[in-house]
């Protein structure tokens, strides 16, 4: 078998690495062959071994029955999932980013699919936010609506459980919020899928600390928000000018500065602590920040843009900590079971509807262990990870 051919339709072979993001030469590359080879199956001039075709398969991750269809399927492109991103033009994604949107895609339409099947109501999220507005106003409502209090979020002992809380807040809001993985941080931190019911926010699972992973998490459900009040489109679909959209960008790293850190809040916090004003030191940034489970880079920022700090004392500031960050060794995550890794990737409320639509015989264990990325031995420790007495702490992947 490793030497036969596989008759596929060389169309379906060229659609499939595009659709996936891969250009031929890193198909070459992937398979140890030329890259003129796999031009050749593309013009169906040669085609690819059975062998070869299962490697090809598992790279692209699609069915080896895909390459065998009479024409490609029609899709939506992904770009019309997701919102704009600032580096990241439509059609020009990663590989790896691309496989994360398509799971992310898939997950959501497996949720819609087994809240239907278990005759659960679908939640609704529709908080709206517009561009006329404030950052602070669109960030207050969003944290109002999370139900996030400073009282809860000054008692918070690590900054695991200050994610866990936020990230429970908003799943709570009627979004799904998934972890992908593999993806470059210089790309992209995170992303929000736009359509509703069950909107998608996905965090880069390479994001850290917690801190950060916070502030992206909200960041992307302001965007959220500005999609429901039309401010926002679908990236293949949004025409603004590069300034314009990093416009929008600035108010929304605005408003989620604010949700995080409310300006009352902020004023009494430095007015307690009995902070210099005048000369911001690193250790007093990070001291405040740690109260609101900020990172110390998004304090000073905010700091500065309260009026707390000038533009001086920011750029002295931000150059003493950089120097500092880069002599830090490498953050290690800390240990997570295969349990507790699904449940970071997929989120509580998809597990969960998995896990009961397996109780409920609507699931097989095949599909349940599909639908999760876990092997089905390890499902017998979801549900205490899942019961409401469990700790929220999450650990990174």
């Amino acid at each position: 078998m490793g030497t036969t051919p596989a008759n596929i339709n060389p169309e379906l072979l060229t659609w499939a690495m595009r659709e996936s993001g891969y250009g031929e030469e890193r198909v070459a590359k992937r398979l140890q062959v030329k890259k003129d080879r796999v031009l050749a199956w593309e013009k169906g001039e040669k085609s690819p071994t059975v062998k070869q075709l299962e490697r090809i398969a598992g790279l692209l991750h699609r069915p080896l029955s895909l390459f065998f269809l009479p024409q490609p399927p029609k899709i939506v492109p992904l770009s019309a999932e997701r919102r704009r991103l600032p580096k990241v033009p439509p059609s020009a994604e990663s590989p790896e980013l691309r496989l994360g949107i398509r799971q992310m895609v898939m997950r959501r339409e497996n949720a819609l699919n087994l809240t239907e099947e278990l005759s659960y109501e679908i939640p609704q999220f529709k908080l709206i936010g517009h561009l006329n507005e404030t950052p602070e106003k669109v960030g207050q409502r969003l944290r109002n609506a999370a139900g996030i209090d400073t009282s809860t979020q000054f008692s918070l002992q690590t900054e695991w459980k200050a994610w866990a809380l936020w990230r429970k807040a908003i799943e709570d809001l009627g979004i799904l919020v998934f972890q992908f993985r593999k993806v470059a941080l210089k790309e992209v931190r995170g992303v929000a899928l736009l359509k509703t019911p069950l909107p998608v926010i996905g965090i880069n699972s390479k994001e850290s600390p917690p801190e950060a992973k916070i502030f992206t998490l909200v960041h992307e459900a302001i965007h959220l928000m500005l999609a429901q009040g039309h401010e926002e489109k679908p990236a293949i679909e949004e025409d603004r000018s590069e300034s314009e959209w990093n416009e929008v960008e600035q108010f929304v790293e605005m408003a989620t500065s604010y949700s995080i850190v409310p300006e009352k809040s902020l004023k009494s916090i430095i007015d307690s602590f009995a902070l210099p004003l005048k000369k911001w030191d690193r250790d007093g940034v990070r001291r405040l920040a740690r109260k609101f489970w900020i990172t110390p880079l998004a304090m000073a920022t905010r700091l500065r843009s309260s009026g707390y700090m000038t533009w001086s004392q920011y750029n002295d500031w931000r150059e003493s900590w950089e120097k500092y960050v880069a002599t830090l060794p490498k953050r290690k995550g800390g240990f997570a079971s295969q349990a507790e890794q699904a449940i970071g990737r997929n989120g509580r409320p998809f597990t969960r509807l998995v896990v009961e639509a397996l109780d409920a015989n609507r699931l097989t264990s095949v599909d349940a262990a599909r639908y999760l990325e876990l092997k089905f031995h390890h499902f017998g420790h979801l549900k205490p990870l899942l019961a409401p007495t469990a700790s929220s702490e999450e650990r990174a992947e």
